[in-house]
């Protein structure tokens, strides 16, 4: 990357400056997040808010990603954080990306767990104020050493135990943390299971900060007969002042899911238990602000009462008072009140759970609760001592578990189970068995009829992942109520500090696609409310038909059957969406502009299902994605157009979460398994590049489609570019824009071979016009409008601009400048996004009115309708009541939304008023 000279960045530095001593005198006594957000801030500072729109009751330690115009921040800017009281706040920054020119784009920056904090802020260059505690961090061969200032804690480089101490206060708070798994033969529930055990093969320390260090931990899961499978990758997060432990845990399935069956998946560890059996408290968060409290021993209810004070310590886990403040007969008869030891809280469903308890093994569980939707946290401990630990999105990924067991032992042992041992083994077999379709014709005939893309021994999870996040707190004691409820509430929202959608926007990130929400018109009002009306509808059918579960939170169906009022959750292709037709763009742009905490959740959730579940991390697939299917990974496309980082680019750079931040940079090769699982293989006479394959030859080159092949390996090395200034990035980048250019119909010639070490295509001899209408609508747009406004390559750009141009326009234009019109095309509506960029590009108010028209007749796409309106279905015709709008498909609403957003922010002054 060229850099800008430090003479032009002290100038423009200094520029910034005078500006921000400008509006200093005049922003001093103000202090409300309103006002931050309303005063126009210099280039070189940036408003930041909270998610949810008020400070957290409790913060873990955060991390966030900001972004800057380019040229306004040096490689090596520092910077410091302000609250809206004028006070600064400890902070620890990094870069994630660079424009060009070599000036920051995106930096990350982390907030200790002792800050003070603010209902606002603002972040600008300048020395960073050092953390009260700063973290420190001691490596030896053997293991990490990391203290907080409040614990400290202990990872090990090798064995089967990952963390075998965590201590407060000089005692052991946590001990023997690891990884379990348990695995039956087969899927029968009287099945005898093994357990497995992590082991450890690799440890790094990823960062090391004052204020934040990350300990990345890879293994497999292994047997004490020797047997190893199920990869794992775990993230330990600590910050500054905390007492909190953030754990991201990834495992990737590379098993025989025909005689290995996943009984139990979770993280196991010991707590320490001082005091006697009525000072030992377990409590479990229900619903919302609900918590299941009780003691191990419990003091209240007796037949004989210990005394007022006695029963309110032991309800607020406070220490008891000393035994001779007692009723005596209490005291006399507490040999016979029974001790609980065991303890179970099992989420069966997205609609149920329970609580149980016994005294220990072999004696009968006692139901001690029953609820809708627990909140995810447990704690055990005393009044000297335990740990809260949580499972985030508990019950929309269930079924989970939280046990606690040997509470009345030396040391109890908890395990959070990601997968509940309660709930039966794990079935990840197929759903049916191709019903005869051996051949390529019949799979195609296969399609024809349910819209499933079938191949044998295609349907297997080989590879598919599944990330969830946990919290570990090592406490100095019982929790008040109140506290644990504010530790529930980070379990179920973590805490997330974020920009404005302004800011971002006069950043120019993300390609120029979209504005701030805009509701200065009659006409702006309502695209704007139709796009929130959309985005709320698949809220409400996430909820009203339970899109939840272990493998499926976070995905959407792709078509509704309005027979059944059911989506199409078993036809085909017609099941989970699989982010077909950018689903996930759609979802991050709408969070973009409106700045909403339930439309990052949406996303977020969506980003991690699709980059993990339906992507193939090891094996023949990797890391190839797969097609939309009944199940996620049952389809026999296996495509770069899944897999794409185009999707996962957003929540990265928001967050500077580094497990997406992996699974991104695994997308920069990902073209060479294209030169084994052939993506044209059952269209033999068809050239999309479908029969590029008979002329791939040797190892170096695949054929490659310009639209969703290529927009997906441009993505990825788009991203990598811009993370690590990599000049062999940016080199194919140009080299696959120019020789687009050259085909003779340019992005129309459809495909070619491209050399997987250069990434230029060869120069296609046909003269042929080659379209498809989804080329363009799996992240393509976006990418190539980020490449033109960041590389000058104006032969790629006039290409673009015709392709743009000519999609959607006349049969007689398409023939003047391609020699015959194009096919019968699909998805015009959508399409409507590329005319509007080609009008901006060119200045030309024709193309923008076209483009207009194009979006409002619908073709392709959602037809519009005077209202948006849901109908209530009840009674006997369905299960529960819903609300359905038969007319909704989610290809439909993606490619509606981007069009409606690229539209308002590419050609807004030419939209109709009436």
């Amino acid at each position: 990357m060229k850099s800008l000279t430090r003479r032009e960045f002290v100038r423009r530095t200094a520029l910034a400056a005078a500006a921000t001593q400008l509006l200093t005198s005049t922003r001093a006594t103000e202090t409300t997040a309103a006002s931050a957000e309303m005063m126009r801030l210099p280039p070189g500072e940036s408003p930041v808010r909270w998610l949810d729109g008020k400070a957290p009751a409790v913060q873990p330690g955060v991390t966030w990603g900001v972004a800057w115009p380019q040229g306004v921040h040096a490689r090596d800017t520092k910077f410091t954080l302000q609250g809206s009281d004028g006070v600064a706040v400890p902070l620890q920054s990094w870069s994630t990306a660079f424009w060009p020119d070599g000036s920051l784009k995106w930096t990350a920056h982390a907030m200790p767990a002792d800050a003070a904090r603010s209902e606002s802020y603002v972040l600008r260059a300048g020395e960073p104020l050092a953390p009260h505690r700063a973290l420190q961090v001691v490596e030896s061969g053997t293991e990490i050493r990391l203290n907080t200032g409040v614990i400290e804690a202990v990872i090990a480089r090798q064995g089967e135990v990952l963390v075998p101490r965590i201590i407060r206060g000089g005692e052991d708070v946590l001990v023997q943390g690891r990884l379990v798994m348990l695995q039956q033969d087969r899927p029968d529930r009287a099945a005898a299971t093994e357990l497995f055990n992590g082991r450890i093969d690799s440890v790094s320390l990823e960062q090391s900060g004052p204020i934040r260090a990350v300990v990345k931990i890879e293994g497999r899961h292994a047997s004490a007969s020797g047997s190893a499978w199920l990869p794992f990758v775990v993230r330990f997060y600590f910050y500054a002042g905390g007492e909190a432990v953030r754990m991201v845990h990834t495992i990737v399935h590379d098993g025989d899911e025909q005689t290995q069956f996943i009984r139990g998946l979770g993280v196991r560890f010991g707590v320490p238990m001082r005091g006697d059996w009525y000072d030992r408290h377990v409590r479990f968060s229900g619903q919302d602000e609900g918590l299941f409290a009780e003691a191990v021993q419990g003091l209240t209810g007796l037949r004989r009462d210990p005394g007022a004070a006695v029963r309110r310590a032991q309800l607020a886990g406070e220490p008891v008072p000393a035994r001779d403040t007692w009723n005596p007969a209490v005291v006399e008869g507490l040999p016979y009140i029974p001790a609980f030891g065991d303890w179970t809280l099992f989420q069966s469903s997205a609609d149920g759970f329970e609580i149980r308890k016994r005294t220990r093994e072999g004696f009968t569980w006692l139901g001690s609760a029953k609820g809708r939707r627990a909140g995810g946290m447990g704690y055990v401990g005393t009044p000297q001592g335990g740990v809260a630990f949580g499972i985030r999105n508990f019950w929309q990924s269930y079924p989970a578990q939280l046990d606690i067991r040997d509470a009345t032992q030396a040391a109890a042992e908890v395990t959070l189970w990601l997968w509940a041992p309660e709930a039966g083994p794990m079935d990840l077999r197929p759903y049916h068995d191709g019903m005869g379709q051996d051949t390529y014709a019949k799979q195609v005939e296969g399609l024809e009829i349910t819209y499933e893309d079938y191949e044998p021994g295609f349907d297997r999870p080989e590879g598919v992942a599944r990330t969830g996040e946990l919290y570990l707190w090592a406490l100095a004691g019982t929790p008040a109520r109140p506290e644990l409820a504010a530790l529930a509430e980070v379990v179920r929202n973590p805490p997330l500090p974020v920009t404005t959608p302004e800011q971002l926007h006069r950043c120019g990130v993300f390609g120029r696609l979209w504005r701030p929400v805009d509701r200065s018109t009659p006409a702006r009002a309502e695209l704007e409310d139709r796009l929130d009306w959309f985005f709320n509808f698949y809220v409400q059918q996430r909820e009203q038909h339970r899109w939840y579960g272990f493998w499926d939170y976070g995905d959407v169906m792709h078509t509704y059957d309005p027979d059944r009022h059911e989506w199409r959750y078993d036809v085909g292709g017609y099941a989970w969406d699989n982010s077909e037709l950018s689903t996930d763009i759609w979802l991050w742009l709408h969070f973009l502009r409106t700045g909403r905490a339930d439309a990052f959740r949406f996303a977020e959730a969506m980003t991690r299902h699709t980059g993990e579940v339906d992507v193939h991390h090891v094996g023949r697939f990797a890391p190839l994605g797969s097609r939309h299917n009944v199940l996620h990974w049952g389809c026999s496309a296996k495509q770069l157009r899944i897999s794409t980082a185009a999707n996962r680019r957003y929540y990265y750079y928001l967050t500077a979460d580094e497990r997406v931040g992996d699974l991104m940079r695994a997308q920069n090769e990902a073209a060479r398994t294209l030169t084994r699982i052939l993506p044209g293989r059952k269209l033999a006479a068809a050239r999309v590049p479908g029969d590029l394959s008979r002329d791939a030859g040797g190892g170096d080159y695949a054929g490659l489609g310009f639209g969703t092949d290529w927009g997906a390996a441009a993505s990825a090395w788009l991203t990598e570019w811009e993370r690590t200034g990599d000049p062999a990035m940016r080199d194919r980048l140009v080299a696959g824009m120019r020789s687009i250019a050259r085909q003779p119909r340019g992005f129309f010639t459809g495909g070619a071979l491209m050399n997987l070490n250069t990434g230029e295509f060869r120069l296609e001899t046909n003269d042929r016009v080659s379209v498809s209408h989804l080329s363009a609508v799996f992240g393509l747009v976006e990418i190539c409008a980020e490449l033109i406004q960041l590389l000058d390559v104006p032969e790629f750009k006039a290409a673009w601009l015709d392709y743009c141009e000519l999609y959607n326009a006349s049969s007689e234009q398409q023939a003047e400048r391609l020699g015959r019109p194009l096919n019968r095309l699909n998805l015009q509506q959508g399409h409507a996004r590329l005319t509007a960029y080609a009008a901006r590009q060119k200045s030309d108010p024709v193309l923008a009115r076209r483009a207009w028209r194009e979006f409002f007749r619908g073709e392709g796409g959602m037809r519009h309708r005077e209202k948006l309106t849901t109908t209530a279905i009840t009674g006997p015709d369905v299960l529960r009541p819903i609300q359905e709008a038969p007319y909704v498909s989610t290809n439909a609403v993606a490619q509606w939304g981007l069009a409606a957003i690229q539209c308002l922010a590419l050609t807004d002054r030419k939209l109709p008023e009436s």
